[in-house]
């Protein structure tokens, strides 16, 4: 409410009073009253999605084109443009992975990021990748809650400072505490996070006295948890809006969230644009501010936002033509950068031949056919579901047949291989459930009839019969019945908790997590984990699930 009222007497011309003034300092007049125009253009939960998919969605040559209008159009009209990251650049495309996401890196110097915060998977890798990642980008990454353990100092810079036009922008940076459970211990063995809202109650005061910025960022990745409710999960953006004054944006990432307009809280704006550059988001806003208002160069200012758009990169839908499925964009298409194309498209070709390299090997080959993994239980959905438990450290794994495209040679297994098995770059997640409502979820999955995609592989752990088309008679996991009032840990794909192929929607529940892991790297790491493969020990056995 304060930011409205202040705002419309700023528009009205009426005097600018602030709360706190010493009665003898003077009132300014709306003669003196300023204002600059910037925009924030953001992305997040990129998961090395550097070149468009199949169907020319996505993509860092279109995202370059449709930034560089908007930087264009922004700028003709007297305003500046900030673009910015909220993490998580790393991991999901085997094209990316295994050139350590040097494509997506120099796709972001090309469009001109300003800055980047630290997601989780940023550390997937060594600490000396990230490192070298760093070195590559023209742009600072930022994290203030992220310690090396030797000297406590920083791994990276906490903040930068952007002057726009003289109005002084703060960036900081701040990454979940989470991130040590959800990566390999070794690679975060040197290096340990605090409290990300902690941190910023830290610096968001240093920020406002010291570098006199005018306006603050909090560059997150973090999550963004519906009315604060995150559950298991570290606390997220709407915890650190609503305990820490001061901050006027969060752009965040993590919980990767389609927010078409922003949350509010405590008159911090909070936004995040979903994942993968789908879409970018555009934030217009005006800061108006009197100088010197306090005779000690201390600014008053109120920060306006004018417009703010989710912009599709791209997206198209599936339509009948003629009586022929095609893809038709969602918007007018966006043309591809030929700079950005040509420079990243070496890059494609490079990894085009590097997924020819084995994984693993398989003694007898996986039948994945569509009949088959739609109608009754095969080895190849138990690899995937244990693939994926595994993954989560969950208790059981589940996959729709619907997202088994194909099976496995036997032979030696590429990663070409392995994306045929699961193309479509869904990610794996996982939640937690009590026993009734994993009987419940289980009993509606079960029962779907065979010849759909809905069609559930369990991992080789579970047992359970269904009688009469419907009826859960019997759960059972690693041999014990399941218990109504004891947390079980389930791993599922982003599409199926989503209540893809008629499957309960479940990815609202508080404790839901998006790994970032795309199905088909979780499988390839499996395989090469465990190589060489013996089908015999992924054939679901008689009993195992009964369906009557």
């Amino acid at each position: 409410m304060l930011r409205q009222r202040l705002v419309s007497l700023f528009l009205m011309g009426i005097a600018l009073l602030l709360i706190g003034c010493a009665n003898d300092q003077p009132v300014p007049t709306s003669e003196k009253l300023k204002s600059v125009k910037f925009t924030v253009v953001h992305t997040n939960d990129n998961h090395g999605k550097f070149w468009r998919n199949r169907h020319g969605e996505m993509g860092m040559a279109a995202r370059k084109t449709l930034i560089d209008r908007i930087r264009r159009d922004v700028e003709n009209e007297g305003g500046k443009v900030l673009v910015l990251s909220a993490g998580d650049v790393n991991t999901g495309v085997p094209e990316s992975d295994i050139q350590q996401a040097k494509p997506d890196f120099i796709g972001m110097n090309m469009i001109g990021y300003d800055a980047m915060a630290l997601g989780n998977h940023e550390f997937d890798n060594p600490l000396d990748v990230l490192l070298e990642q760093e070195r590559w980008a023209d742009f600072p990454f930022l994290a203030a809650n992220i310690f090396y353990k030797n000297d406590d100092n920083l791994l990276f810079r906490p903040y930068i400072m952007r002057n726009l036009k003289g109005v002084r922008v703060a960036i900081l940076g701040l990454t979940t505490e989470d991130t040590e459970a959800l990566v390999m211990q070794d690679n975060v063995k040197d290096i340990y996070f605090t409290n990300a809202v902690s941190a910023a109650k830290e610096w968001v005061p240093k920020l406002k006295r010291d570098e006199k910025a005018d306006v603050v960022i909090a560059l997150t990745h973090i999550g963004h948890y519906l009315n604060a409710q995150y559950g298991s999960n570290a606390p997220g953006d709407v915890t650190l809006a609503k305990d820490v004054n001061g901050i006027d944006i969060i752009v965040g990432g993590h919980s990767q969230n389609k927010m078409e307009k922003p949350d509010i809280k405590n008159s911090t704006y909070i936004l995040q644009a979903w994942e993968w550059g789908k879409y970018v988001g555009r934030a217009d806003f005006v800061y108006y501010y009197v100088d010197n208002f306090d005779g000690k160069g201390n600014r008053s200012g109120v920060l306006k936002m004018v417009n703010y758009r989710l912009i599709p990169v791209n997206l198209k839908r599936q339509v009948l033509v003629d009586g022929k499925s095609e893809w038709v964009s969602i918007e007018p298409e966006i043309p591809e950068d030929p700079d950005v194309l040509r420079v990243l498209k070496v890059y494609q070709d490079k990894a085009s031949k590097m997924l020819l390299r084995n994984v693993g090997e398989l003694d007898k080959s996986m039948p994945g056919e569509r009949e088959l993994v739609r109608s009754r239980p095969a080895a190849i959905g138990v690899l995937i579901a244990r693939a994926q438990m595994e993954k989560t450290k969950a208790d059981l794994g589940v996959v729709n047949g619907g997202g088994i495209r194909t099976g496995l040679p036997a032979g030696n297994i590429t990663e070409k291989d392995v994306l045929s098995v699961q193309p479509f770059g869904n990610m794996v997640c996982f939640l937690e459930m009590n026993g009734t409502e994993l009987k419940h979820f289980v009993e509606d999955i079960a029962s779907i009839e065979p010849g759909n995609g809905g069609f559930a592989h369990f991992s080789d752990n579970v047992r359970l019969t269904i009688a009469g088309g419907d009826n859960l008679t019997r759960l059972e996991i690693n041999g014990k019945p399941v218990q109504k009032d004891k947390t079980y840990r389930l791993a599922i794909n982003e599409f199926s908790a989503g209540g893809g192929d008629k499957w309960p929607e479940i990815d609202n529940n508080p404790t839901f997590i998006n790994t970032g892991y795309t199905d088909a790297v979780v499988l390839k790491e499996y395989i090469q984990k465990h190589s060489p493969l013996k089908r015999v020990n992924f054939e679901p056995q008689t009993g195992d699930i009964v369906r009557k």
